[in-house]
């Protein structure tokens, strides 16, 4: 077993060193003290380098930010790979009842801490803040997110599908407000949607017979009727609903009445109709 031991803790580049050393068998099961006191040593040999007391070992964590502490009694062969980098670090070393005693300490802090704080129910949001607030800006959705088969999305948002958790993750709220700690009597609902949901959703608002239609003029709802056939219509010619739905509710937002959006609608229509046209005549 061989390692590789590395002072670097200094600013004077002059006096950084690394040493490869063999381990003899009796070394793998005894303790990393042993280690550092030979480094301090041969080290000593050349420029005198703090007493081993006030310093201690440190190896790679699981990413490249970080470092593990070593215990001065751990197990040379229970903490350390084969040609793995030991850092010589200054500061005092810990045993390992030391170790684990402040990493309980630590670990109570932070579970005192989060017993103050709560998790904002606003869909998409996560952040957690302390109970009563103050509370913080906060980008979230309208709706329930929509797992269904392989696809994720928002049930407000459902142009903007994933198919990984991660990208679902990072698909940014489509509302603005402030954090809340309970959420309103009408904004209770669900907590997630499926392929059922999407179903009864569905044939709740689609309207396929006379029926349908008369009971909606009564009600005075033609404009629903009218904007539920174009949507079939359009499918017909491969033009996604998700899409046509998409264009429908940006367009309620901009426009004041229906009456308003058939016109613009009309206009938006004969516009792409044009185009085809025009190039027809380009073409022949």
């Amino acid at each position: 077993m061989k390692v590789f031991l590395h002072y670097k803790d200094n600013a004077d580049e002059t006096k950084h060193k690394t040493l490869k050393i063999t381990l003899p068998k009796s070394w793998k099961s005894g303790p990393t003290q042993r280690l550092l006191d030979q480094f301090v040593e041969s080290y000593n040999n050349r420029e005198c380098l703090s007493d081993s007391s006030q310093l201690h070992l440190e190896t790679d964590g699981d990413s490249e930010d970080t470092r593990l502490t070593l215990a001065s009694n751990a197990v040379v062969c229970e903490c350390i790979k084969d040609r793995s980098d030991v850092f010589i670090c200054h500061g005092p070393s810990k045993t390992l009842m030391e170790i684990e005693t402040e990493r309980k300490e630590k670990l109570a802090k932070i579970q005192k801490e989060n017993e103050n704080l709560v998790t904002c129910k606003h869909f998409g949001c996560n952040k957690r803040f302390p109970k009563g607030g103050p509370y913080p800006p906060c980008r979230y959705h309208a709706k329930p997110p929509v797992f269904h088969e392989t696809a994720k999305f928002w049930s407000c948002c459902p142009h903007r599908k994933a198919y990984d958790w991660e990208t679902f993750q990072a698909v940014e709220g489509c509302q603005q407000g402030y954090c809340v700690e309970v959420l309103e009597e009408s904004e209770n609902t669900k907590q997630f949607l499926g392929g059922c949901d999407l179903r009864d959703a569905h044939q709740k608002t689609e309207l396929k017979s006379i029926d349908d239609f008369n009971r909606a003029q009564e009600e005075g709802n033609e404009f629903v009727v009218i904007l539920d056939k174009l949507k079939h219509v359009l499918t017909r010619f491969d033009i996604d609903e998700e899409l046509f739905e998409q264009v429908i509710e940006g367009m309620k937002k901009e426009c004041k009445n229906d009456e308003e959006m058939y016109k613009v609608m009309g206009k938006k229509l004969k516009g792409a109709l044009k185009e085809i046209a025009v190039e027809q005549l380009r073409i022949k």
